[in-house]
């Protein structure tokens, strides 16, 4: 690889790191914080962490750089799927198992390849094909309670929701990527964390202690402001595709940590799932070694 993807592939691995932080302290405050209200706090806490630094830096951007016009459309859209995922995320993870949540966001690198292939013309790889299959076995697996029948866990879907919504937002980052990364993550978290917090005042959410408040902004600004930053980063070099395959060690380091910080038990059809997810993920890795896709 090249010096600039070896860069590329260092800021798309410290973003899973930051963002693997997410899902098990979540949990946490999610007994203390209602779930859209927590959605909010997060972006927010996004926005502003990297909002602010950037009021400094601002003029001396070049204007080229910044967001015009033409870029309205994905900005748009980027803004609008950042306000469901994060409700349908934080609703899946209080609903369900946070471990669970926590390896179905690997399905999240489903998403975003199949709609950077149809419908913005990506190349994706074999390999990248079987990860794919691998990733969805698994995600089918960990959606199903282990009660003896085949129903299926709520829990599970919001979070595929949620996915499904990153992953086109993935999508619609990439097409601006090139434009003031700063720029972008402020807007993501300002104008996100303002919708989701209309849509909590609407539905009657109660406003928690400002303690939680604080610690759900400061997880937001680890988990979704730095993350994002170094994503939108990546994804100028690796496409995202790439960038999102290499993301999917975030749910590895999140499980492990809902383990410890949630104190959750594991079962049969977890292991099962994370064996499927594992071999899904080796074939990903493998795929961002090479330095391009080939069209299957």
């Amino acid at each position: 690889m090249t010096t600039g993807k070896i860069k590329a592939t260092l800021f798309a691995v410290l973003a899973a790191a930051f963002y693997a932080l997410n899902v098990p302290f979540s949990k946490l405050l999610l007994k203390e914080v209602p779930p859209t209200l927590m959605a909010s706090f997060l972006y927010l806490g996004a926005g502003i962490g990297i909002g602010v630094p950037y009021l400094f830096y601002w003029k001396r951007e070049k204007k080229e750089d910044r967001l015009t016009r033409e870029d309205l459309p994905y900005t748009l859209g980027m803004v609008a799927l950042d306000i469901l995922a994060p409700i349908f995320l934080m609703l899946g993870i209080r609903i369900g198992s946070s471990a669970n949540a926590s390896l179905l966001g690997n399905f999240e690198i489903v998403a975003t390849t199949l709609i950077a292939l149809l419908l913005f013309k990506e190349k994706v790889s074999k390999k990248l094909w079987i990860s794919i299959l691998f990733i969805t076995v698994s995600s089918i697996i960990l959606s199903f309670e282990g009660s003896g029948s085949f129903q299926f866990s709520m829990g599970s879907l919001f979070v595929l929701l949620a996915t499904v919504c990153w992953g086109l937002e993935n999508n619609c980052t990439r097409k601006i990527s090139e434009k003031s990364t700063c720029q972008i993550v402020a807007i993501k978290g300002l104008c996100c964390g303002t919708g989701s917090f209309l849509i909590a005042k609407i539905i009657q959410e109660s406003l928690p202690k400002i303690t939680y408040i604080a610690l759900a902004m400061i997880l937001g600004f680890a988990a979704y402001g730095l993350s994002i930053f170094l994503y939108i980063k990546a994804q100028r070099d690796l496409g995202a595709a790439k960038t999102s395959a290499y993301y999917s060690i975030a749910p590895f380091i999140g499980t492990f940590l809902a383990f410890i910080v949630n104190g959750e038990n594991l079962t049969a059809a977890y292991f099962v799932g994370l064996f499927f997810m594992i071999i899904g993920t080796i074939f990903v890795v493998a795929d961002t070694l090479m330095d391009r896709h080939t069209t299957c």
